[in-house]
């Protein structure tokens, strides 16, 4: 099914917000905007605050292009607001969105149906750090509902475990131990039910921290990704496994961490992924020769014939 602009109507692109992400959200906001009016598309965009319900009424908009990321724009919150509203909206719905946004409880999923996904413990005081050690250090740790990387940090003795734990738990989030996986760290785009290229990430710092992410000039970023099709195809298969499994929709992206066998494991599942100049979805699609403004043409249309139609 094709459409026009005019087919679209009024669109609010939903951006900025209260969660530790804010600044990203806001370029990823500015990028889709940009984008939607090239497109001549009657967009307009708002820095989501508490007043997001009032704004949102008094704006008669047709559909919402949400780029809000982490909490209270990727965890189902502002999916349950245009739910209430019946705003058509981009992306995963409210258990999609929820579940996605907390990593532990993504993990206990892919667990339960046996999708690789390295071994983790959820550190509810400090108590559990000998627990959490057993699992075998070195480890990752991180905030569960937190994304961008924010609050993550490796232990490789106790010592800094108890360290990491600390500065994760600032994040005023439940943190979880995972087992580090020490080898190639590759990225998948979903869109509308199928897979983009893989990317195969290269930080100079030796892990895709936020600086790796959204500050870093040096890290490298391998589109083919250097594995064979079949392998790919695997990986791939993989992502939208494991993307199904948590009920995401739309669009969004799959990490996968490789071991030195090459065996993938899925380490985390994005609804909302960053849409900036540095931003991984982005960069699939070209590689699927499919440019800024299409993809977010592709993406809002969505919203009018189903997000995985």
């Amino acid at each position: 099914m094709s459409w026009q602009a005019s087919d679209l109507g009024r669109v609010v692109v939903l951006m900025g917000g209260w969660a530790a992400e804010r600044e990203i959200s806001l370029r990823s906001g500015e990028a889709v905007l940009a984008a939607l009016r090239s497109r001549g598309v009657d967009a307009h965009g708002v820095d989501v605050g508490r007043d997001v319900l009032r704004v949102l009424a008094a704006g008669d908009y047709d559909r919402a292009f949400n780029v809000l990321h982490g909490r209270g724009g990727e965890d189902g919150v502002i999916q349950g607001a245009l739910e209430l509203l019946g705003l058509p909206y981009t992306g995963s719905g409210v258990m999609g969105s929820a579940i996605a946004m907390d990593k532990y409880r993504s993990k206990l999923i892919w667990e339960a149906l046996s999708i690789p996904t390295p071994g983790f413990l959820l550190i509810e005081d400090e108590g559990d750090l000998p627990a959490a050690a057993e699992l075998g250090l070195p480890l990752m740790i991180k905030p569960t509902l937190e994304g961008s990387s924010i609050g993550m940090g490796r232990a490789d003795d106790m010592a800094q475990l108890r360290t990491a734990w600390q500065q994760a738990a600032a994040c005023d989030s439940p943190v979880m131990a995972e087992h580090w996986i020490d080898g190639a760290e590759y990225t998948v785009g979903i869109l509308a039910g199928q897979p983009l290229p893989l990317i195969r990430l290269e930080p100079a710092s030796g892990f895709y921290d936020y600086e790796a992410k959204y500050q870093s000039d040096q890290t490298r970023y391998h589109i083919p990704c250097g594995l064979d099709v079949a392998t790919e195809g695997e990986f791939q298969q993989l992502a939208l496994k494991a993307f199904d499994a948590l009920g995401a929709s739309g669009w969004g992206r799959v990490d996968i961490l490789a071991d030195a066998e090459g065996n993938p494991w899925v380490i985390e599942v994005n609804t909302v992924p960053g849409m900036t100049d540095h931003s991984l979805v982005p960069m699939a699609a070209a590689a699927a020769g499919m440019d800024f403004d299409e993809l977010v043409w592709r993406i809002l249309g969505q919203t009018l014939e189903g997000k995985d139609g």
